[in-house]
């Protein structure tokens, strides 16, 4: 097995100079790096990366925690981590909580031990105890999904999605809109998106009818079943059903085929997410696009840059979005 000490004989030159040329710290003549590195070339060495983590104090691996590993969202942010990271070395360390706040503490704390240089942070929900945990780490962490006061957070802009989505609704001569989200124990999905769709009923002087509004879970069965509760529950049909996902969407349009109520033509829907499925469900499913590989990129890049040591200060980026028109409304 070669080792460093064998190159530097080989090269003829210190054990010093090896390292320098390995790490591109410190100064070597342009004539003893060509040596060196032909030698290393030569004879294939590769560093041992434990060694090289003493030396330098990195490792050269990022942990990423998410809510679940299965979720399309999960998959794309992922994804725009790699391609970031892995261009830079890096490699990555999934983590997947199942939505379970015992198991981010965990985590949490299972990569700090394992010396990650940095910590990604698909977040779902911002309870004290998770808040208190990250206060207390001292390595460069990143939250992803919702904007977390103490710490540089990427996330996207679900209160103006979801006033866009209202409005456009309003545009078209819908006012009866109903609402089916999730628990704003989901600061973004849960309180963001409801918040923007009543301020702009009530920007449109538009009265938020109860009767209009019902809170599931993320589940398509959540969109199916708050769906059939609404119309057993009301005479008349509302004009339109803003869905806070796709995945609510999706159930919501299972339950209105079911009972032969037509869409576009009884009842409008339009959700946030814009998900696979979404384009491929009958009618198309005219929804939010958030461009989550985005989301990871941009959180690749900044944790890079705390890394590194560019930035140190808490730093908020709010990501855009576009409408993925399809023909449910």
């Amino acid at each position: 097995m070669i080792t460093i000490l064998d190159i530097a004989k080989m090269a003829n030159v210190s054990r010093t100079t090896v390292s320098r040329v390995l790490n591109n710290s410190g100064y070597v003549s342009e004539e003893v790096r060509e040596r060196v590195m032909k030698v290393i070339k030569e004879t294939g060495y590769v560093p041992s990366q434990q060694a090289k983590s003493l030396r330098t104090k990195e490792t050269k691996v990022i942990g990423v925690i998410l809510p679940r590993i299965s979720t399309e969202t999960a998959s794309k942010i992922v994804a725009g981590i790699d391609e970031v990271l892995s261009s830079e070395g890096y490699q990555i360390l999934l983590a997947t909580t199942n939505l379970q706040v015992e198991k981010e503490i965990e985590y949490l704390r299972l990569l700090v031990n394992r010396q990650v240089d940095g910590i990604i942070f698909v977040a779902t929900n911002i309870l004290p105890e998770v808040v208190k945990e990250i206060k207390q780490i001292k390595i460069p962490l990143i939250v992803v999904g919702q904007n977390m006061p103490e710490a540089s957070s990427v996330y996207n802009d679900d209160y103006h999605a979801a006033k866009f989505l209202t409005e456009m609704f309003i545009h078209k001569g819908k006012k009866q809109i109903a609402y089916i989200g999730v628990s704003e124990t989901d600061y973004a999905v849960g309180v963001e998106r409801k918040r923007g769709y009543l301020d702009t009923l009530a920007e449109y002087e538009i009265e938020a009818q109860e009767k209009w509004i019902e809170i599931g879970s993320f589940e398509t069965e959540s969109g199916y079943q708050c769906m059939k509760k609404m119309i057993k529950n009301n005479e008349t049909l509302p004009e339109a059903v803003f869905a806070a996902t796709d995945r609510i969407a999706i159930g919501v349009m299972s339950f209105l085929k079911e009972k032969n109520i037509h869409i576009p033509e009884m009842i409008s829907i339009a959700s946030i997410g814009a998900s696979d499925i979404s384009q491929y469900v009958t009618p198309q499913l005219t929804t939010i696009d958030y461009e989550n590989e985005k989301a990871g990129k941009a959180a690749a890049k900044l944790l890079l840059k705390n890394i590194k040591g560019e930035t140190t200060k808490i730093e908020k980026i709010i990501l855009s979005y576009r409408l993925r028109e399809g023909n449910s409304i």
